[in-house]
């Protein structure tokens, strides 16, 4: 894994790294060309920043009363516990070095995740409830479905959102730059994941693909469903979901939508076009963008 223990005190400042594999040429979905591929991605493309180190600015009150009241910071700080815990345990349990190593990374940085909204909560004394236990996983594969699946829909949203959120002030710019690569870190995190998924698919016997995409299925509706009910709640909702109303730029549904999908392709268009990328949110949103409000 890359070296977590760096004592130069980067910030999270620096702008996202693009990468482009060293192969040339098309690479088949499953092949050793492929496994470097989406593994290297991730592991090249780390960022060294470190949570301690960050140097919070003072807010004004306005700034700071909105960042208080939003509604979301005890479900981030869970979700993030849980992602690290379940990613590490399908570390543990990957027998293939390299691959081992690029999830561990991803584990890495979802608890790294975790430790800057500590920090911030802290700094801003922003009041959170009792924090859960976190269970590690019986299945590892069948969590790091779930929670790959799960930052697929959460991502594709906050991408928009969070740019949203720079154009219209709701964040200072100080503020925005500080979460601007913890933002790019879940681009990369679900460029992994969907060709992880598709690498092991590929890889496995022919009479054993059946339960595994089973398995994908099960888990991607399971966590549309978790987002769906979520977003049935008045209370407690997640920044993808409520946070728009929020901001002080007049936007429409249709509008969000454009936003969401430009962000999504500028993002993941920073890393080899020949890596898949997440498809599903982005094609539900273009199916139904012509019936949404607005120009």
């Amino acid at each position: 894994m890359a070296d977590t223990t760096c004592d130069v005190p980067a910030t999270p400042a620096q702008p996202a790294i693009a990468w482009q594999s060293p192969v040339r040429g098309r690479i088949r979905i499953g092949s050793e060309e492929h496994r470097q591929m989406f593994s290297r991605m991730l592991l090249d493309t780390y960022d060294p920043y470190k949570p301690a180190v960050i140097a919070w600015p003072v807010l004004e009150k306005d700034a700071l009363d909105r960042l208080v009241g939003l509604p979301f910071w005890d479900v981030a700080v869970e979700t993030e516990g849980n992602a690290s815990l379940r990613m590490q345990t399908q570390a543990d349990e990957t027998a293939d070095p390299l691959i081992r190593e690029a999830v561990a990374l991803n584990a890495f940085e979802e608890n790294r995740h975790k430790l800057v909204l500590e920090h911030m909560v802290r700094f801003y004394a922003i009041q959170l409830g009792p924090e859960p236990e976190y269970l590690r996983p019986r299945d590892a594969e069948w969590a790091f479905l779930r929670t790959g699946y799960g930052e697929c829909f959460d991502s594709f949203f906050a991408f928009g959102l969070f740019q949203l959120a720079k154009e219209s002030g709701f964040f200072p710019e100080a503020l925005v730059e500080v979460f601007e690569p913890i933002i790019q870190e879940e681009a990369r995190h679900i460029l992994f994941f969907v060709n992880w998924v598709a690498y092991t698919r590929a890889r496995l016997p022919l009479w054993r693909r059946p339960w595994f995409v089973g398995r994908c299925l099960a888990a991607l509706m399971y966590q549309a469903w978790k987002r769906a009910k979520l977003a049935r709640r008045t209370e407690n909702a997640n920044f993808t979901v409520t946070s728009a109303k929020r901001f002080t730029v007049a936007v429409t549904p249709r509008g969000m939508m454009d936003l969401c999908l430009a962000e999504n392709d500028r993002r993941l268009g920073l890393y080899d076009s020949r890596l898949l990328r997440p498809r599903l949110v982005p094609r539900l949103v273009r199916l139904i963008r012509p019936f949404l409000p607005g120009g």
